[in-house]
C-alpha cells in the first residue's frame, strides 16, 4: 500500500461531503486511485486563491467610491477599516505609527490601537500604496502622450486638516491602492495558512478545504488585518504537528505581537507538554515566543513608548462594544462599567482556562493542540468588550483542525454570518423599527452567534472526552 493509499478522502469520511458529492458522481470509488500527495495541497491553495478573490469582489461596491458612501457600506456589507485608518492613523503622510513627535501627535489625535505587527504591515504597505500609485499616474501619462507628473511629496500634506485629505484625488487613489495591496498579501497569506493546514494532520489533507472555501472567511478576510494573526495561528499549528517546540514558540511570538490571542496556544502547550512529560518542550516554545514578541515590540517601544502602550490602555479603558454580549446587557439598562466588566470578564476567563485544563488532563487521549486552543480562546471571546465581525477568524483554522466537520462548520458559521449581517444593518439603522432605537433583533443576532459558538465547543469538548467520536483520532487508529 503507497502511502497516498492511506490518506483520507471526503467523500468517504465526511457525510455532507458524502451527499453533497452525488452531484458530480458519488463518493470516491473503492478502486480509485488517490492523486499525488503534492496535487491535494496545490489544488486546495487554487480554491482559496479563488474563494478570497470573491471576497475581494465582494468588496467592489465599496471600492468603486473608495468607501465614502457611508449608507453603502453598510447596505453592501462591504465596509473595511484599512481606508479609513489609512488616512486617520497617519499613514496617508507616511507617519510611522509611534512617532512621538509633539506635533504628529497634535495632528493624529488617536494612535494606531492594534499590536505592533498590524502596525508595521500597515505601515509597509502605506509606502508600497504611494509607490503603485506614482507608477498608475505615470503610465497613465505615457498613454496619454503626457509628462510624467512630478513625485508625490507626502509632507506637503501636513498643511491640510486630516479630514480634508479624503477630498484629494491622489489620497483616494492611494486608499484604493493600499487597499489592493494589502488584499493581495492577505491572499497569499490565506493560500500559505490552506497549504500548511493541509500539512498538519498528513493523513487529512482535505481538511484545510473548510477553512479555504470557508464562508466566513470569504466575508470578513478583508474587514481588518485579522488574517495576519489566522495566518501565523495555522503556521504554529502545522510546527507542532512537525514537533518543532521552538519555531512553534517563535510563531505564537509574533502571533501574539500581531493579535493577543495567539498567546493562547501556549495553554494547550502546558496542557498537552504535562500529559506526556515534555518539560523542555514546554519551556523552550515559551521562551522561543517570549524572545519573538519581545524583538519584534522592540522598534516601537524605544520610538514611542507611549503611543505603544495605547493597545494595551485602549483595550483597558473600553467599555462594552459591538457584538458582545455586554452590549446586550448594558442595552437592556443593566450598569455595566469598563472596571467591572474587567474584573467580570478576568474572573470567567480565569475559570474557563481552568476547565480545559482539567478537560485536557483528563481526557482518556492526548488532546490535539488545535481542540485545546479552540477551547481557550472560544473562551475568551464570549465575554470579550467587543466582537467585532471578523474576529471569526481567531476561531477558524483552530475549528476546523479541532472539528473537521462540513456540518459542524456550517452550523457554527451560520451564526457568523447571521452576525456579520445584522452587525452592518443595526449600524445603518436598519434594525430598529420604524426608525426607533429597539435593538432587540440585534440582540437576538448575538445571542444566535454566541449559541453557535457554544454548540461548536460543546462538540469539541465532547471528542476530547470521547476520542472515538474525534474524526482525526478515528482516522489515525
Amino acid at each position: 500500500m503507497t502511502e497516498e493509499d492511506h490518506r483520507v478522502h471526503p467523500t468517504l469520511d465526511d457525510p455532507v461531503a458524502a451527499a453533497a458529492s452525488e452531484a458530480i458522481g458519488g463518493p470516491m470509488g473503492e478502486h480509485a486511485r488517490p492523486p499525488r500527495r503534492w496535487w491535494t495541497p496545490s489544488l486546495l491553495v487554487l480554491l482559496a486563491a479563488c474563494a478570497f478573490a470573491v471576497g475581494m469582489l465582494q468588496k467592489a461596491p465599496c471600492y468603486e467610491d473608495t468607501w465614502l458612501d457611508g449608507s453603502e457600506r453598510y447596505t453592501a456589507m462591504c465596509y473595511s477599516d484599512l481606508p479609513y485608518l489609512y488616512v486617520g492613523r497617519g499613514f496617508a503622510e507616511l507617519t510611522w505609527p509611534y512617532d512621538d513627535d509633539p506635533d504628529v501627535r497634535a495632528r493624529y489625535e488617536d494612535v494606531m490601537e492594534y499590536p505592533v505587527g498590524i502596525s508595521y504591515f500597515a505601515w509597509a504597505t502605506a509606502h508600497v500604496a504611494v509607490e503603485a500609485s506614482e507608477l498608475v499616474d505615470e503610465w497613465r501619462a505615457r498613454l496619454d502622450g503626457a509628462p510624467a507628473p512630478p513625485p508625490v511629496d507626502v509632507r506637503d500634506r501636513a498643511s491640510v486638516p486630516v479630514d480634508r485629505l479624503y477630498d484629494d484625488p491622489q489620497v483616494r487613489q492611494e486608499i484604493r491602492a493600499f487597499v489592493v495591496v494589502s488584499a493581495l498579501f492577505f491572499g497569499l497569506v490565506v493560500m500559505l495558512s490552506t497549504w500548511l493546514l493541509a500539512r498538519t494532520h498528513r493523513d487529512r489533507p482535505w481538511d484545510a478545504a473548510l477553512f479555504a472555501l470557508s464562508p466566513a472567511l470569504i466575508l470578513t478576510g478583508l474587514v481588518n488585518w485579522d488574517v495576519l494573526a489566522a495566518g501565523l495561528v495555522a503556521a504554529a499549528l502545522w510546527a507542532w504537528s512537525r514537533d518543532r517546540p521552538v519555531l512553534t514558540g517563535v510563531l505564537v511570538g509574533l502571533g501574539t505581537a500581531t493579535k493577543l490571542y495567539p498567546l493562547f496556544l501556549l495553554g494547550g502547550l502546558l496542557v498537552i507538554c504535562l500529559r506526556r512529560r515534555r518539560y523542555a518542550d514546554l519551556a523552550r516554545a515559551a521562551v522561543a515566543a517570549a524572545l519573538a514578541w519581545l524583538v519584534a515590540n522592540a522598534p516601537a517601544y524605544l520610538t514611542g513608548r507611549d503611543e505603544w502602550q495605547v493597545f494595551w490602555t485602549f483595550n483597558s479603558d473600553r467599555g462594552a462594544d459591538l457584538g458582545s454580549i455586554w452590549l446586550v446587557i448594558s442595552q437592556a439598562g443593566a450598569s455595566v462599567d469598563p472596571g467591572l466588566i474587567n474584573n467580570v470578564s478576568l474572573a470567567f476567563f480565569a475559570g474557563w482556562c481552568a476547565m480545559v485544563l482539567a478537560l485536557g488532563l483528563l481526557a482518556p487521549e492526548d488532546p490535539r493542540l488545535a481542540q485545546l486552543g479552540f477551547l481557550v480562546v472560544a473562551g475568551f471571546l464570549l465575554v470579550n468588550k467587543v466582537y467585532s465581525p471578523q474576529y471569526v477568524l481567531w476561531l477558524l483554522p483552530l475549528a476546523v483542525l479541532a472539528r473537521p466537520r462540513w456540518r459542524d462548520q456550517l452550523v457554527w458559521q451560520a451564526g457568523e454570518i447571521l452576525y456579520f449581517a445584522s452587525v452592518w444593518w443595526y449600524l445603518n439603522g436598519d434594525l430598529a423599527p420604524g426608525g426607533g432605537d429597539d435593538p432587540g433583533l440585534y440582540w437576538l443576532a448575538i445571542v444566535v452567534r454566541i449559541a453557535c459558538q457554544l454548540w461548536l465547543v460543546g462538540v469539541v469538548g465532547r471528542d476530547v472526552l470521547q476520542p472515538w467520536r474525534d474524526p482525526v483520532e478515528r482516522s489515525l487508529s
